[in-house]
């Protein structure tokens, strides 16, 4: 691999956007010049920054390949800027619940990593004595559903169950990931039937049930001081309880992803599957105030929590949210579908951290999320003023069921480089397997 200069008059260096040239050699940054060399590739105004991290993704092999599979979804995490991602211990099947499930999915995800991939591990009732064996094999965190998480090999945890993994999961100092939903009581909503109505699926999930599940998380946060990470959130009722448990000390983080503040409830259409997830995506006003969470450090950055699935069990057919997975396809669009949801809200400035260095320290990466000497040669180059049309031709995962296709979003990503080499570039994937593996040891 010889060595590439890359040159910007706005390039992403200590916190801002400024002219510079990136020199990187054999996958890692050797140089940054605050200025044009006359040998760099002149990218003229165009935006050169970290590889976007998606912490929070579905790839669903081994065992659901025909769902997704790392081949289409880490084409797609590269198609859309992201360089690095993180997989969920469901869908897979075995879920990465025992030190053999996960070693499965290592073998399983070789020769198709087209960007960088780290693993959660699983939790669910009765598997602490297998947490040891799973973070010693280089997890970054731990995933645990306080609702069903919609496949039966992954129930849910109990608070018993949580006060035997906590203490186990606060001595390694890695995050507990928590699918917050506590389903009290049959909500009286009439779903049943009326079972294509996405008010009606709405209803069927209330911000109480979100609220009460964050409660309960940020009380066990507080018993064991184990690092508690709050997935996806969606009520803006919840974000007040967040924000006294971190002034309180408490190692506590949050996320929201693009599906929540791109979209409003207002505006989905009924019978339409594609919208369908959980936490429901809510209405324009309370998504507005996660948007505004950002700025206060509410929220600590965005995911996409991609989820595909079929088109049959999408039931993309029948329109009836009641039996369709829960699930938005989403993993091509952190970078430019979040951009053209906060852009109205944040500066260019405050929005890149959110996908770059934020998750890179959650994750705990060195080498990652900055541009920086030394650092991994992990970048995107887009044009966030350009507005680009999703077709379906363009989208890279599996599936072509997806809420952002036809929509028109701000930000063209011209070319992603994983570990030093180029991976997506001209709308198509030059080189692939360039991606390695992120184990914490």
């Amino acid at each position: 691999m010889q060595e590439r200069i890359l040159y910007s008059k706005r390039v992403w260096v200590n916190n801002q956007l400024q002219p510079a040239s990136i020199c990187f050699d054999n996958g890692t940054i050797t140089a940054i010049h605050l200025e044009r060399l006359d040998t760099a590739e002149d990218y003229g105004n165009a935006v050169i920054m970290p590889g976007v991290i998606d912490v929070h993704v579905h790839i669903n092999e081994p065992g659901r390949t025909e769902w997704e599979g790392f081949e289409t979804a880490t084409q797609a995490a590269a198609a859309g800027g992201s360089t690095t991602i993180i997989d969920m211990p469901l869908n897979a099947s075995p879920v990465t619940t025992t030190l053999n499930a996960f070693n499965e999915k290592l073998e399983a995800s070789k020769g198709k990593m087209n960007v960088n991939v780290g693993f959660y591990a699983g939790l669910i009732p009765g598997n602490s004595v297998h947490l040891e064996d799973l973070i010693q094999a280089g997890v970054v965190g731990v995933k645990c559903f306080l609702t069903h998480s919609g496949i039966d090999e992954f129930p849910n945890v109990t608070e018993k169950d949580l006060d035997e993994a906590m203490p186990i999961i606060a001595k390694h100092n890695i995050p507990l990931l928590a699918h917050c939903e506590l389903y009290d009581t049959e909500i009286d909503c009439d779903f049943e039937n009326n079972p294509t109505s996405y008010q009606h699926y709405l209803a069927s999930r209330p911000k109480k049930w979100e609220n009460d599940a964050i409660d309960l998380m940020i009380r066990m946060c507080r018993k064991h001081h184990c690092p508690v990470h709050i997935v996806h959130v969606a009520s803006a009722e919840a974000l007040t309880k967040i924000e006294a448990a971190k002034k309180e000390g408490l190692p506590i983080t949050a996320e929201t992803c693009t599906q929540y503040i791109f979209f409003n409830a207002e505006t989905i259409p009924n019978a339409n599957c594609i919208y369908k997830c959980a936490p429901p995506i809510r209405e324009k006003a309370n998504n507005d105030q996660l948007k505004q969470a950002f700025g206060s450090g509410v929220l600590d950055f965005i995911t996409t929590d991609h989820s595909p699935a079929p088109p049959n069990i999408k039931e993309m057919e029948s329109g009836n949210l009641k039996k369709a997975w829960g699930g938005i396809a989403g993993i091509q669009f952190l970078l430019t579908g979040s951009w053209t949801a906060m852009k109205d809200t944040v500066t260019l400035e405050q929005f890149i951290p959110l996908v770059t260095s934020k998750p890179a320290h959650f994750i705990k990466s060195k080498s990652k999320g900055e541009l920086k000497t030394g650092y991994d040669a992990d970048i995107v180059i887009w044009n966030p003023n350009e507005i680009d049309l999703v077709k379906a031709e363009d989208v890279f995962f599996r599936y072509k069921i997806s809420p952002y296709i036809a929509q028109n979003l701000h930000g063209k990503v011209l070319e992603t480089i994983v570990n030093g080499t180029t991976v997506f570039q001209n709308k198509s994937i030059q080189n692939k397997n360039k991606g390695q593996w992120l184990l914490q040891k």
